[in-house]
């Protein structure tokens, strides 16, 4: 009797599992009751996240979203105002969190091809004093792009805009759910990328490898407010050095691992951009997401490559994402390749 064949899930990092020694790690964690501040392993990985981030303190949050919600509750007031991309994660994908629990209105800047904000266009959202408007409080970025194929977005793009926003008073914050992979991409530092910011995240959750969280960098102070925000939300974790002993092997053993996936991606891109009915620039993929266009239907590709178990994602009409990660080598890459292949060529 043959045996299944094997699914290749492309949708998303998020779907990594954690390895056998990262398994025995959370297994074998020192814990304590975090609310109170005795977790050991949660201290060590905050600690470890504000190092690599260059930040003086770190909070350890359960997602990527509660990251971006607690900076945006701790920097903004109730009726204040931040500006995001216009395709960033906080607006597209955190079900209003800001407005619907922070009391916080978010004003959007148009995103580039590449994921970039116009500095200028940016400055002119910024709101002067007058009774009529809301305080302009904040600037969100996003690194790297996840609705713009993973886009690194460069340091010096990055520093011009905190500089115009620290400017006009305003803090900036980055979300980066994969910072460590735009980093890798524009061969630099996590800590020098980001310099600019006045608190950034990151998740643990995704090419890290890790199963659960995210950590949220900054001062201390602001870090002690945030603190106060999470136990807000109900994020007050107890003993939670069993979770959070993933993120310390992620940080100390799957961050270099992070290149295997971006070349993998190169790979796909080349491969998916070889069909005739598949609409991409191989060439413009800085990291491990790979978004595409489709000529014709896009719902029945998305079906015809499921029936031959490589699974996908449709960001949004007429596009298609593939992700890689740790759990996908160059082997199935190229499996996935001759599968979407026969595929396309059964739609064609």
């Amino acid at each position: 009797m043959n045996e299944p064949r094997r699914i290749i899930d492309l949708r998303s990092d998020t779907v990594t599992l954690p390895s056998p020694e990262m398994r025995r790690a959370m297994a074998e964690a020192a814990v304590g009751d975090d609310v109170f501040g005795e977790d050991p392993t949660v201290r060590r990985l905050e600690a470890m996240a504000a190092e690599r981030t260059a930040k003086e303190a770190g909070l350890y949050v359960a997602s990527g979203t509660m990251s971006n919600l607690v900076a945006i509750m701790t920097h903004c007031g109730r009726g204040d105002e931040a500006i995001v991309g216009s395709e960033s994660h906080i607006i597209q994908h955190e079900v209003a969190s800001a407005a619907g629990v922070a009391g916080v209105q978010l004003r959007t800047v148009a995103n580039g091809p590449r994921g970039g904000i116009d500095p200028r266009k940016m400055e002119g959202l910024i709101r002067g004093e007058n009774v009529h408007n809301p305080r302009t409080s904040l600037l969100c970025l996003e690194n790297t792009h996840n609705r713009r194929s993973g886009a690194a977005i460069p340091f010096e793009d990055i520093q011009e805009l905190a500089e115009v926003a620290h400017g006009r008073g305003l803090r900036v914050h980055i979300d980066g759910a994969r910072f460590f992979n735009a980093a890798l991409a524009l061969g630099t530092s996590v800590a020098a990328l980001a310099a600019p910011a006045d608190s950034i995240g990151f998740c643990l959750s995704k090419g890290l490898g890790a199963p659960v969280g995210s950590v949220l960098c900054g001062t201390a102070e602001f870090i002690g407010r945030a603190r106060k925000n999470r136990k807000m939300l109900g994020g007050g974790m107890r003993q939670a050095g069993i979770i959070a002993a993933a993120g310390v092997y992620a940080l100390e053993h799957m961050v270099d691992r992070l290149a295997e996936d971006h070349a993998n991606a190169r790979i796909l891109a080349q491969g998916l951009a070889a069909l005739p009915m598949i609409d991409l620039e191989a060439e413009s993929i800085d990291s491990n997401i790979v978004i595409f266009g489709v000529r014709g239907d896009v719902a029945g590709f998305v079906r015809a490559v499921k029936q031959e178990g490589v699974l996908t994602t449709s960001p949004g009409p007429g596009k298609v994402r593939m992700v890689t990660h740790y759990g996908i080598d160059r082997g199935d890459v190229e499996d996935a390749l001759q599968r979407v292949q026969h595929a396309a060529a059964a739609l064609a």
